[in-house]
């Protein structure tokens, strides 16, 4: 009989309740434990961007000039119908600029006075009075106290704590455009590193050239034939000096690598001390980041500018550690422009179009050093030719604006192939705060990282209780 019971119970179906339910129901109650992190994660994200998006309403309702910041602005630009040409023209240049941003690039354009408008325009601090006084106007030629325009091109700005005064730096471009041979890009010799001071951001002095051109030693990376773009110029407590990072090049872009000086004194002037590839690669358009422990990063496009690079520098600033990390691989952006607001780490790129404009993204991350996500183009108003064109300009640098969370001004270059030093400055308010921009492919959509916007002014000025002492 006890056979006979063993066998029926080895061919027994087994019950639903076998031996790995146990396991099964744990699972489960792991998977669904999850799935409430996740949304009580999705729930606690949400919370926050609605809360710094109540912050800047509240900021908007606290102080008028805010609500002035965030109003969109339209520019119906209409592309002007054909010239008449004679035959002979027709058959010299038969094909004429047809998109908004061919005619921005043709200098012969009707509209060339829209993007560069002419001297009698000019923003003049000095001069100007009663409702014009304080606005900025993107686009316009910017004088300094000389009556001169202001050549800081591609630049950055310092703001010494010491003496409470704001240092802008960039090229200067004071010279004559050409083209080194058929193929290559618009340039202009090196002549220096301007800089100019400033107690309100808006009325600036002329500092003069601190760090000058080499004119007779034609094997120097500063010798006039050279490349010397986007200096940006950082203060060391540690060594009390002050630092610049620049891109140096040849006219052919060959040598692609970061340049360094350094000085006792923000206004220079600035020894040259050498140029290198950082962590061995080559190096273009960079930027220099100092974060809250005073730790600085260098972020440059390499690898023909398919990506960028971003590492440490060494305590006392005057080289870059072992510690590199490759971002945004593969998405060929450049002119980097980072800022931290509430811990969280943004940056402003652009395409890689030489001297034309193209569309800017803004990117964000929880570290320094990333992962960087793309949050899409943070343009607001103007058109849609003007979003998708970084409103004709190019990024350069973010400035907080003490004082006042979560609002920045946007620097930017609009740049003028056809006359270098014609080039003009495009200061946009920068706001962080409000709805996302849009969820990441991963992760169930986080982190939501507040909106970055751009938003665009034809006439525009800092918030009433600003103040350069700030």
């Amino acid at each position: 009989m006890e056979n006979k019971t063993r066998m029926k119970n080895k061919y027994k179906k087994p019950t639903t309740l076998n031996c790995y339910a146990g396991s099964r129901y744990r699972f489960s109650l792991m998977v669904c434990s999850f799935i409430g992190c996740v949304l009580l994660f999705h729930v606690y994200f949400l919370n926050q961007s609605q809360h710094s998006q109540h912050a800047v309403m509240q900021m908007n309702s606290d102080h008028p000039y805010y609500r002035e910041l965030v109003e969109v602005e339209d520019d119906g630009i209409k592309i002007p119908p054909p010239r008449k040409r004679s035959p002979r023209a027709i058959k010299r240049k038969p094909k004429r600029p047809t998109t908004l941003i061919e005619e921005f690039l043709d200098e012969s354009s009707q509209l060339r006075y829209i993007f560069f408008p002419g001297q009698k325009t000019a923003i003049d601090p000095l001069n100007d009075a009663g409702n014009e006084s304080l606005y900025y106007h993107p686009g316009r030629i910017w004088l300094d106290t000389d009556g001169n325009p202001i050549q800081a091109h591609g630049g950055g700005i310092l703001y010494d704590d010491r003496s409470r005064t704001y240092y802008w730096y960039g090229e200067y471009k004071d010279g004559p455009t050409y083209y080194a041979h058929k193929k290559a890009a618009a340039r202009v010799d090196i002549i220096g590193v301007g800089c100019y001071s400033s107690k309100d951001l808006w009325t600036w002095k002329n500092e003069g050239i601190v760090l000058a051109a080499e004119e007779a030693n034609e094997t120097h990376d500063l010798h006039t034939s050279n490349v010397l773009e986007r200096p940006k110029v950082i203060y060391n407590k540690n060594t009390n000096k002050y630092v610049m990072w620049m891109h140096i090049d040849d006219a052919n872009y060959t040598k692609a690598s970061v340049g360094i000086a350094i000085s006792n004194s923000p206004t220079g002037p600035f020894d040259y001390i050498r140029s290198t590839r950082p962590h061995g690669f080559e190096s273009r358009d960079m930027t220099i980041f100092k974060d809250d422990d005073d730790v600085a990063y260098l972020v440059y496009s390499s690898e023909d500018n398919s990506e960028l690079h971003i590492g440490p520098l060494t305590q006392d600033y005057l080289d870059v550690t072992n510690v590199m990390r490759r971002i945004l691989v593969g998405q060929h952006r450049e002119a980097p422009a980072l800022f931290k607001h509430e811990g969280t780490y943004y940056m402003i790129t652009s395409g890689c179009t030489g001297w034309a404009p193209n569309e800017a993204l803004a990117h964000a991350a929880e570290s320094v050093m990333g992962p960087w996500e793309t949050m899409g183009n943070p343009c607001v108003g103007g058109n849609k030719v003007f979003r998708l064109a970084t409103f004709f300009a190019q990024s350069t640098f973010v400035l907080p604006l003490h004082g006042f969370p979560g609002v920045f001004i946007f620097m930017a270059d609009r740049w003028n192939p056809a006359d270098l030093r014609d080039s003009r400055y495009v200061w946009l308010p920068l706001l962080v705060g409000g709805p996302v921009d849009r969820p990441l492919d991963y992760s169930f959509g986080f982190p939501l990282w507040p909106r970055v916007s751009i938003y665009w002014h034809k006439r525009w000025k800092l918030p009433y209780k600003w103040s350069g002492k700030n």
